[in-house]
């Protein structure tokens, strides 16, 4: 699907229109995170979505993706990723055998060999190069709190006019700029230079109505109350002093959980030992045992 040159955004009229086929894509956005993935399509400029872990950042951008006809292309930021990571690569054995096979026919024309050792077939694209060469394309580049200040700074440069140099081809410049979505769990502040060059949206967690429908929509296998009940217990426990908060994603993945073991509702005894699908840290669980397991689904 194409962007209409027009606005920007592919035959979608309104923030509405984008949330009513987000929904289509099983992803159920509030009016403020489809305005603001609306606007981002319309003003031609990154989305940075910053909020805490399973909110549902990542899975915007793939439903985003669903929604554009485009694929996905995710560049998963870390400590001590650089730019050739995330750019591009020579693929150095194909370049050595090409090297083998030029000596072994005979050439001895070293510049001519050296100009082919360059060529665009050796060339591995990375997730950036890949994004600017695909079109049409969504870029995700996740969790950018967890790369250094210095690739944080490369790719604010490359956002900014959608080029990349490479020495030994010239310039490579997107026809199409991609989508771009930009996540963040706030493990460290991000620049203010990137923010400004995107249109920014904070998620929170759902509230409970809206949570109950995500899992419904999400997994129309589980019963009304089993994913009421879930909600309900997420939702408590977010409340509590835990070193890692259950979100959305865990919430889905403890009714899947539940429903793969013929649950029809929630009680402290399946809680007991599916507690692995909502929490992940031992003191966690121990925590929540320890206060009682009926007292956390109480009024579910």
């Amino acid at each position: 699907m194409t962007l209409n040159a027009a606005n920007g955004a592919p035959g979608i009229e309104s923030p509405a229109e984008l949330a009513r086929l987000l929904d289509q894509e099983t992803y159920l956005a509030d009016e403020g995170l489809a305005t603001a993935g609306y606007l981002a399509l319309v003003m031609r400029r990154p989305l940075f979505l910053e909020g805490e872990a399973g909110v549902g950042k990542t899975a915007l951008a793939k439903a985003l993706a669903q929604v554009l006809g485009a694929p996905l292309i995710r560049l998963q930021c870390y400590e001590g990723l650089d730019a050739a990571q995330a750019l591009y690569d020579w693929d150095f054995p194909r370049q050595l055998l090409h090297l083998r096979a030029a000596e072994a026919a005979g050439v001895n024309d070293v510049g001519r060999i050296e100009g082919e050792l360059y060529d665009r077939r050796f060339l591995l694209a990375r997730p950036l190069l890949q994004a600017l060469e695909t079109v049409p394309s969504v870029l995700l580049v996740d969790e950018i709190d967890r790369a250094d200040d210095e690739f944080e700074a490369f790719l604010l440069e490359v956002l900014s006019d959608f080029t990349i140099s490479i020495p030994e081809l010239g310039t490579v410049r997107a026809a199409e700029p991609p989508v771009v979505v930009v996540t963040s769990n706030r493990t460290r502040e991000v620049h203010d230079a990137l923010k400004r060059r995107c249109l920014y949206h904070w998620l929170e967690h759902p509230s409970y109505a809206r949570e109950v429908a995500i899992i419904r929509r999400r997994l129309p296998a589980a019963a009304g109350r089993l994913a009421g009940q879930v909600a309900h217990a997420a939702q408590r426990l977010r409340g509590a002093d835990l070193l890692k908060p259950p979100g959305v994603a865990e919430s889905i993945d403890w009714t899947e959980a539940l429903v793969a073991l013929g649950a029809r509702e929630l009680d402290p005894e399946t809680a007991a030992v599916t507690l692995g699908a909502v929490l992940k840290y031992r003191e966690d669980q121990e925590r929540v045992v320890k206060n009682g397991l009926a007292a956390l689904l109480d009024g579910g």
